[in-house]
């Protein structure tokens, strides 16, 4: 079964270009007069439309099912189960929705957690509109979206990783190859496959072989957890971090 029903029924002119339907947006933030502000900004954005809302952790997974949307847009201090509980439980039960989150705090602590509930994004609160929306769009098409304080993080924790003397990965642990390490780097810098391409001068169909490659030898499910695994088992050397 499909992990969502066909919400669009078929161009009725064959001829005439079909409009693209809109990115189903779920917000869920507990702070009423910031969730009406922010519901507000993105329903005047072309292409978005936020079809629910909610306050609350539990609330988040019940319509989470019931709706289907395409990015959960979730802060993380939410009454009730919290929101990292609830990012869990939603990947868990539909790991093809996305989930950025929107959220004021920064820790580093807080960053590796949602990346190990599967959030796709994180941005801080504050982020300009324009910003927001690109990050939206982002996770929808599958990329990850990190902040420049996230970024800078996952960065650090992968220097943090590294042995004193560089040296390529030989256990069998690691079997990436140098370029496999280049596009897991950017990956976990949260770049999509098109702007990996565009870094590497390479074809944006050889990044999806390089990166489903880098999936299938790590033995993960998706970008996320692969980025998640090199920074946690320093799989990337350290000349090409410093790149």
């Amino acid at each position: 079964m499909p992990d969502r029903p066909l919400l669009h029924a078929p161009c009725p002119m064959p001829h005439a270009p079909c409009p693209m339907p809109k990115l189903r947006i779920f917000l869920v933030e507990d702070d009423e007069l910031f969730r009406l502000g922010l519901s507000t900004r993105l329903q005047r954005e072309s292409g978005l439309e936020v079809v629910a809302e909610a306050e609350d952790g539990e609330t988040a997974v019940e319509l989470t099912n019931q709706y289907l949307p395409d990015v959960v847009l979730l802060d993380v201090g939410l009454p009730g189960i919290g929101g990292i509980e609830a990012c869990r439980q939603i990947k868990q039960r539909h790991p093809n929705i996305a989930v950025l989150v929107l959220t004021s705090h920064s820790q580093k602590s807080l960053i590796e957690r949602l990346i190990e509930a599967g959030a796709q994004g994180y941005c801080l609160k504050g982020i300009a509109a324009e910003t927001l929306v690109l990050a939206i769009r982002s996770v929808a098409a599958g990329a990850s979206w990190w902040d420049k304080a996230a970024t800078a993080e996952i960065r650090a924790a992968f220097a943090e990783s590294e042995p004193a003397v560089s040296k390529p990965a030989q256990t069998p642990e690691n079997q990436l190859t140098k370029r496999e390490q280049e596009i897991l780097a950017l990956v976990a810098q949260g770049k999509s496959n098109q702007e990996i391409a565009q870094q590497l001068y390479i074809a944006p169909g050889t990044v999806r072989v390089h990166v489903h490659a880098i999936l299938q030898k790590l033995e993960v499910r998706d970008r996320t957890q692969a980025a998640v695994l090199a920074l946690q088992k320093g799989l990337i050397d350290s000349e090409i971090m410093a790149q």
